[in-house]
């Protein structure tokens, strides 16, 4: 008989109801919906905290998924991943895969897993990388296709028979916690699964847990208690135990994290870095960026001058992506020296405001691949906080023209730049095009990322004490898409 097994690979933990336990528990989700913004996990250097790790071991049945849902609700944070080892068991070849269909296959043994895959992308995950998760198929013991996209852990749980098996995996682990129970009430829990879950009948059940399971857990899990910081007899059932972990990873998840926007007015830069670049002043310029400014320009002028205004702006964003000479021929046969763009282009918006530089950036490079990042400022604590992310799978080997309406302390765009190098974009394959900046912001983001090219319509020097620009052109994207009345200031 095929073993299945029902796996938790990413979740939110906002999700509080008995609707959301149940669908947490479903299956893993390829695309997961945050409910809750994403603080920034960055200080102002642009260097990122490592997510809190917490690796929960134990026997087979015995409560680890149980406590790992229980953490997670009682922790009450945003952006947690689930991950499971059972994700990562080896590809059989033919002869396992008649093993595994006579019982006969050990799937609780170390050699089962693929040990080095599961420590590199628990490794990546924790330092903040976009990781792809293999889904592992046990009706034909091999992966699918199709894997899950995991990104943007503030805690990250790792659930297994042998989360402890590999003192280098066992480093990753910031927590470790072994759940302790009962041999008979582990095998009582197994054979209720595998017969009512699983469809095995209890002969080759019984079978599989004396054959293998128990062994297996006397020889290799039940020994790695040792290296737990906490245990827990009885998983949830064991209220004071569980209270202790609950303390135990709130005291380390509260040791981290920044307060961006202090950290950024603290450092008063005002060295313009040679990496801003702003469009040459022209009366043109200057005429369409006055409509903008007016408070008493309508709807339909304020798109239109944007728009001139973006275009302008986007032809000069695209003199500073790489190009590589090339040798064309021309129609009469001789040969010429030319430019083409070295690498792919790929534009990415910050949403909702950069929207309108993705339109215009469409129209005028042909075929480019789009991506965009909701990025949106908490009105609470005035930080930006990382909502969702799409963003094109080859966004790694490309240049990227980040877009966004206005830079005023550079909060969001250094957000979305650290996205952007989370998911494998180099720092100098950035060019962050943005109409209207502060020299605030410019600095702000020059200092956390030097080698991203800013690049800019116009420059305004002050910022007002809500930290919005001055003089600035109002909220653009109301003014843009006419959904509220003129403020006379700009979002951060």
């Amino acid at each position: 008989m095929s073993r299945t097994r029902v796996r938790t690979v990413s979740l939110c933990s906002t999700a509080g109801s008995d609707e959301d336990e149940k669908a947490i528990a479903a299956k893993p989700a390829k695309r997961t919906v945050f409910m809750a913004g994403r603080p920034p996990w960055y200080d102002v250097a642009g260097k990122q905290q490592e997510a809190l790790v917490i690796g929960i071991c134990g026997g087979s049945a015995s409560g680890k998924t149980t406590v790992a849902h229980q953490i997670i609700q009682e922790l009450g944070v945003s952006w947690v991943c689930l991950l499971s080892m059972d994700s990562f068991y080896k590809v059989l070849n033919p002869e396992e895969k008649a093993q595994a269909a006579r019982n006969e296959f050990n799937f609780d043994h170390p050699n089962a897993f693929d040990v080095d895959l599961l420590i590199d992308t628990l490794g990546r995950l924790k330092e903040g990388k976009k990781v792809n998760v293999p889904v592992y198929d046990f009706t034909t013991h091999s992966r699918l296709p199709d894997e899950v996209v995991m990104y943007g852990a503030n805690v990250i749980i790792f659930e297994g028979i042998l989360a402890f098996c590999a003192a280098e995996l066992r480093e990753l682990l910031d927590v470790k916690v072994f759940v302790k129970e009962d041999d008979d009430v582990r095998l009582a829990r197994r054979l209720v699964r595998d017969t009512k879950e699983r469809g095995r009948d209890l002969e080759g059940a019984i079978k599989q847990y004396t054959t293998f399971v128990y062994p297996a857990f006397k020889q290799f899990i039940e020994p790695a208690a040792r290296f737990a910081d906490v245990v827990i007899p009885g998983g949830v059932s064991n209220s004071v135990g569980m209270d202790m972990l609950i303390g135990y990873v709130k005291k380390g998840y509260q040791a981290r994290g920044f307060d961006l926007k202090q950290d950024i007015i603290d450092l008063r830069l005002t060295q313009m870095p040679k990496s801003f670049h702003q469009m040459p002043s022209s009366r043109q310029l200057v005429s369409l960026m006055t409509s903008m400014r007016d408070r008493d320009t309508d709807l339909d002028r304020f798109v239109f001058a944007s728009e001139r205004v973006m275009k302008l702006l986007i032809e000069f964003a695209l003199s500073f992506v790489p190009y590589d000479s090339v040798q064309v021929t021309m129609s009469d046969g001789s040969s010429v020296t030319g430019k083409r763009v070295t690498k792919q282009l790929v534009g990415v918006a910050i949403v909702r405001a950069g929207l309108p530089l993705e339109k215009v950036l469409r129209d005028m490079v042909r075929d480019i691949a789009v991506g965009q990042l909701l990025i949106q400022t908490n009105p609470s604590s005035g930080q930006p906080e990382f909502f969702h992310q799409s963003l094109p799978k080859q966004i790694h080997k490309s240049t990227v023209l980040l877009l966004d309406a206005s830079i005023a302390t550079g909060q969001a765009a250094i957000m979305a730049i650290r996205v952007l190098l989370d998911h494998g974009v180099a720092e100098e394959n950035i060019v962050l095009v943005t109409l209207l900046a502060s020299k605030m912001g410019v600095c702000s983001v020059a200092y956390a990322y030097p080698k991203v090219t800013i690049v800019a319509a116009n420059l305004d020097t002050d910022l007002d004490d809500d930290l919005h620009i001055l003089p600035g052109f109002g909220n653009f994207g109301d003014r843009f898409y006419g959904t509220t009345a003129i403020k006379g200031t700009s979002p951060k």
